[in-house]
């Protein structure tokens, strides 16, 4: 059983590796095999996000983290930047209960909507969304902030054709 908490200084050192770590499972994808090769941020700087995020860990029963969720305010909505949850801990529900804290905290703060944008077509990004009632947003759909935040990921060499907009209203 996964518990979600805020990071704390103490966390950060581990949440670069497990980003790495969790970025392996893309070795699995034709033609984003190179996304586990890729870089990862320096503790100095998942410290300062946190600070300025929502930021939350996955821990185990020890209290070490084995995963991490970092969203922000965007408007009236949250914007869910990442999900990461180390490879050896994958399936486990951590990424699950991360988001759903990451949802209860947006209704507590009674944002109108939680939105991020991922894969379309990788079973643990859009299809595991759209389980929990994200939807994919349409062209016309996106708004001019998600837009931007698509073409930012189309400049750091992401393939624009498999990535998509999701927002699930609350």
């Amino acid at each position: 059983m996964a518990s979600i908490r805020p990071v704390n200084n103490d966390d950060v050192e581990h949440l670069s590796e497990i980003e790495r770590s969790a970025a392996q499972i893309f070795r699995k994808w034709p033609g984003l095999e190179w996304l586990a090769e890729g870089d990862v941020m320096s503790a100095e700087r998942h410290l300062e996000l946190a600070r300025h995020y929502f930021s939350w860990v996955a821990v185990d029963e020890d209290d070490f983290p084995t995963g991490f969720l970092r969203a922000e305010r965007a408007g009236d909505e949250m914007h869910i930047w990442e999900i990461s949850v180390s490879a050896n801990r994958q399936g486990e529900g951590m990424g699950l209960a991360s988001l759903q804290k990451a949802i209860a905290e947006a209704r507590d703060t009674r944002f109108l909507a939680v939105t991020l944008t991922t894969f379309s077509e990788v079973p643990w990004n859009a299809p595991f969304y759209q389980r929990l009632g994200f939807q994919k947003l349409a062209a016309d759909d996106v708004g001019k902030r998600l837009n931007g935040l698509l073409q930012v990921e189309v400049d750091h060499g992401l393939p624009i054709a498999q990535r998509c907009a999701m927002r699930l209203m609350l």
